[in-house]
């Protein structure tokens, strides 16, 4: 088996790929002719499957070292898909740090459909244990979380999960199968936000589903060509295309973090920066165990509002944009982004407030980077 940065480049290459393309051709068509009467096809309609997407998913498979993967359009269309795998009236036990549209789709689409779920921190195993149901079909957590960056120890809690027969769902959108692989951990399921760091270029949307059982594979494949949210040839060669440089941008974002993380925690107007690379933080040791890189996502806690307001009006280099894992830097406000379908006590009960930024850092220089942010913080009112 190659190492990741190679499989990132040479896993599941189209071996179908016309004059020897090093790149899978964009079948951009709806339906394949069939042979014959009695011929089987390997597709039909791509809705069910398409070669570049059947290509991309195998790529994603063995990245994450999952039997089997699904592209959907966008990383809550993977979400939504994935809810329509739990019978109505079961019980699901999920982090209380998640993205905002996730806590939004639990809430607000899942549970009037008869789901019922247990918002907890699932850093701490007893509130898992303590949860538990004779119902309960899940567990799914956020790690490391958004954008509090809480670290849940996955193999610890698959253990709880399987024990009482339920399956472990793992969002890994943060750190990516470069730098984490939560199946190799115990978890059943990975969703990613492909958005992210997977494409890498701020230029599609996409979700996945990694499985690494055939049942739960089958299960959820019927789910998704009856949802049809599927990704398009063309987002499938991005998506591809983006993979290819994963290990060199993931490399490049968190040694840049580090270093802006660094420097953040000696500046006065910073209370706090949310790091995972920290010594100090609370999960360090279970990323240690679990993680090979601390990846490119941080936050911070300023002294005051006005001083939020003032990066995000004065900053050159970063980006005011809500997204995350391209190769630009983005500095996003959850309070009014992302999280700002999440109720305001909840937020704050979370630090999440009006001096809470979240940085996701980019490829560029980590000094012109440093430099931006001391400009925007110093800047002359």
């Amino acid at each position: 088996m190659y190492q990741i940065d190679t499989q990132c480049v040479h896993s599941s290459r189209c071996p179908k790929a016309a004059y020897g393309s090093l790149t899978t051709p964009i079948f951009q068509s709806a339906t394949f002719a069939h042979e014959g009467l009695d011929i089987a096809s390997e597709y039909s309609y791509s809705r069910l499957q398409n070669p570049t997407r059947a290509a991309l998913e195998n790529r994603i498979a063995e990245l994450e070292g999952g039997l089997d993967a699904i592209a959907f359009s966008s990383g809550m269309a993977a979400e939504t898909t994935l809810m329509n795998l739990f019978e109505s009236q079961g019980h699901i036990i999920a982090g209380d740090d998640l993205y905002g549209g996730t806590l939004r789709l639990f809430r607000h689409i899942s549970t009037p459909a008869g789901l019922r779920f247990d918002f907890t921190d699932t850093t701490v195993l007893e509130n898992i244990r303590n949860r538990l149901q004779h119902d309960t079909k899940a567990i799914y957590v956020e790690t490391p979380s958004n954008p509090t960056m809480q670290v849940t120890d996955i193999a610890a809690v698959a253990e709880i999960a399987h024990t009482a027969g339920a399956l472990l769902i793992v969002d890994n959108t943060f750190l990516s199968p470069f730098f984490q692989r939560p199946l190799e951990l115990g978890a059943d399921i990975v969703v990613h936000s492909g958005t992210k760091y997977l494409g890498g270029h701020n230029d599609t949307l996409s979700g996945f589903l990694v499985m690494k059982e055939q049942r739960i594979s089958d299960q959820l494949r019927y789910h998704a060509k009856t949802v049809g949210a599927c990704l398009a040839p063309f987002d499938c060669f991005l998506l591809e295309r983006g993979i290819k440089t994963l290990a060199i941008r993931l490399e490049k974002q968190a040694a840049n973090a580090a270093k802006i993380a660094n420097w953040l925690q000696q500046r006065p107007e910073v209370r706090k920066v949310y790091y995972i690379g920290f010594p100090d933080h609370p999960g360090y040791a279970i990323s240690q165990r679990q993680c090979s890189g601390f990846g490119g996502m941080l936050s911070m806690e300023l002294d005051a509002p006005e001083t939020a307001r003032r990066i995000l009006r004065e900053v050159k280099l970063f980006q005011y944009a809500e997204s995350l894992g391209g190769v630009d830097s983005l500095i996003t406000y959850p309070m009014c982004q992302t999280h700002a379908d999440v109720p305001e006590e909840e937020r704050l009960k979370r630090g999440i407030n009006d001096r809470f930024l979240r940085i996701s850092v980019g490829i560029e220089n980590a000094a012109d980077l440093i430099e931006d942010l001391r400009q925007a913080l110093e800047k002359k009112q």
